[in-house]
């Protein structure tokens, strides 16, 4: 029995190779996340040497399973090895992109892989993917040349157990912050997760973040806290600019992929004026700008700002709660639950994939009736096969239900048309000259500001069709976060260090009947659906009077920038902490408390 568990020489070979392929993998991982700056990844080594050292270890185990579970060894081992060479490969991308890191819920749009793939075709150069090809057929082949190694059956079975024993334990080691992580000078930084992976290694910052809450438990928190702050929010009149309309009116909410103002970046002059409608039509209706909480991607968290009221500022740094929470909820306070209490319909409309972001699974939590996704819409016009369905398809469909609805409805439509690849053709033939760009980037710049003006059209299309709807109808339209452009298209307009400018987009409000056309400033997207309701009239329960009152004192509120009603400003006042405050404790009664507050401010 006792020979079955003894292994050869040959398999000590082959445990070496492994180990020596876990400091490998280990130092790719770390070279990722440090911008694949070598130098740096020796720095940190030197600096963080323990940590580099039980992280090899990690994927030394991570390599060995593997091995025991597929027969051919070196099969097994390159197997993982490449699995976590994809890992680093999308981790650096994400990266450069926009800004963060990889985290474990990034994971879970592996199932929408074909999707994913024409989202970053064009990211991924030619010659890195044939390269990959060449290096991974020739591993195979010397795989398949070296003498075959035999393990016992037994042996491989101690070999998965004690694996999986090391591993678990490490998560769990990591997780709980135990005395031997902080030994190794492990601390945890969920606040900032750029710093996370480059001070902690991608092992320790990844399996740190596995069983991350959204937010941590503020001061006080309790039922009476709760109750309290409801007392002075109910108490507070709130403000109302708007006339009521004769009837409820439909609401609209359009939140565009990617869309900014392109004429705000300098240096760069155009052929024409791609949003002339915009440019024309914000004289006469309530507009401005809305302070992104996410550059270049995240769209789900522009979106869950939106529609919850609830602000992506007291949330831990790489939090998306669609995908951490709000999918393990029953139901979610929103301004869809608001409405249905008020007899609307509640429609969402999405041009692609409904599983993104897990939309099709926290659409009904929010209490969505219906959710028209691309499978939907068999019929969709594309510029080219390839292309997404365009904005002006997606608001004829938003249109046509607003037309043949007997009810009030709430109807929110999120847009894909302006996605990257910004591929020269993607969207048909470009139609604007840009100047002043570098060479490299003209095409993908024209491309995108090509793609704007058919937006624009798109919305100028739809503020003549509010002419036609009878019913009362207020729309919210704006975009959800700047484009992941090359980073020199924004050297070059000297964005570098102007986070205000990479985070703020078009902003836009249009009725067919009198809202005004005051200015609305720069907002954060939790203040969309109270300024809807300012705009249009409406009764504001509670918690969007305690909206309207920080708005008042922080229009603008992000980890990025703080605005306030004379501009930016770095130092929170009394009043305006004491307001953030109120605010982050409903904020965490509502994600991770007991909701206390549904029935007291909803």
């Amino acid at each position: 029995m006792r020979q079955y568990f003894i292994p050869s020489k040959r398999i000590g070979a082959v445990l070496l190779v492994l180990l020596f392929g876990g400091f490998i993998l280990n130092f790719i991982m770390q070279a990722a996340s440090l911008n694949m700056n070598i130098v740096s990844v020796f720095n940190w080594i030197s600096q963080y040497y323990w940590l580099y050292i039980s992280g090899s270890l990690f994927f030394f185990f991570v390599l060995l399973i593997f091995s025991a579970i597929i027969p051919n060894v070196y099969s097994g081992a390159l197997l993982a090895f490449v699995v976590c060479f994809i890992l680093a490969i999308a981790n650096y991308k994400k990266q450069g992109t926009t800004g963060e890191p990889l985290f474990p819920w990034d994971l879970m749009q592996v199932k929408n892989a074909q999707e994913m793939s024409k989202i970053t075709k064009g990211m991924i150069s030619p010659y890195a993917v044939i390269g990959t090809i060449i290096m991974v057929a020739v591993l195979v082949y010397v795989i398949y040349k070296l003498p075959k190694v035999k393990i016992q059956l037994p042996l491989r079975f101690l070999m998965i157990v004690i694996s999986v024993a090391i591993i678990g334990g490490f998560v769990q080691m990591v997780g709980g912050q135990s005395v031997l992580a902080t030994s190794m000078k492990y601390q945890n930084i969920p606040w900032n997760q750029k710093v996370n992976y480059a001070q902690n290694g991608f092992v320790y910052a990844f399996a740190g973040n596995l069983n991350q809450n959204l937010m941590e438990k503020p001061d006080g928190y309790s039922k009476a806290a709760i109750e309290e702050i409801s007392k002075k929010y109910s108490a507070w009149p709130g403000q109302v600019s708007g006339k009521a309309p004769s009837e409820q009116p439909n609401i609209m909410f359009m939140m565009d992929e990617a869309f900014f103002d392109p004429t705000r970046l300098p240096t760069y002059t155009m052929s024409e004026d791609p949003l002339k409608f915009i440019h024309q039509v914000q004289q006469s209706t309530p507009s401005g700008f809305m302070l992104s909480p996410e550059f270049g991607g995240n769209t789900a968290n522009i979106e869950f700002e939106a529609l919850t009221g609830l602000s992506m500022y007291f949330l831990k740094d790489g939090s998306i709660p669609y995908q951490q929470r709000i999918v393990k909820m029953s139901s979610l306070p929103s301004i869809v639950s608001i409405l249905k209490e008020r007899g609307y319909k509640a429609e969402a409309l999405h041009p692609f994939d409904d599983t993104f972001y897990n939309r099709n699974r926290v659409y009904p939590i929010m209490g969505f009736d219906r959710f028209t996704s691309e499978k939907d819409l068999q019929d969709a016009q594309r510029f080219t096969p390839n292309g997404y369905i365009s904005d002006m398809f997606a608001v004829k469909e938003a249109v046509r239900e607003l037309q043949n609805s007997d009810d009030p409805t709430f109807l929110h439509l999120v847009t894909m048309q302006n996605h990257f690849p910004f591929t020269k053709g993607l969207n048909g033939s470009n139609t604007i000259n840009v100047e002043g760009v570098k060479p490299e980037y003209k095409d993908e710049l024209e491309t995108y500001v090509h793609d704007t003006k058919l937006t624009d059209e798109a919305l100028a299309y739809l503020s003549e069709q509010l002419k036609t709807i009878k019913r009362p109808t207020i729309v919210a339209f704006w975009g959800d976060h700047l484009p992941a452009l090359s980073a020199g298209i924004y050297t070059q307009a000297g964005w570098d260090d102007k986070p205000r400018l990479k985070h703020e987009t078009k902003l836009l409000y249009m009725a067919n009947f009198d809202i005004g056309k005051q200015s609305v400033g720069t907002l954060s997207p939790a203040y969309i659906g109270p300024t809807i309701f300012q705009l249009s009239g409406q009764p504001m329960p509670p918690y969007y009077r305690l909206l309207e009152k920080i708005k008042s004192e922080i229009p603008g509120l992000s980890k990025h920038v703080l605005i306030g009603s004379s501009g930016e400003f770095s130092q929170l006042n009394a009043e305006q902490t004491s307001l953030l405050d109120d605010y982050r404790m409903i904020e965490y009664d509502i994600l991770e408390g007991d909701n206390y507050s549904k029935d007291l401010l909803f």
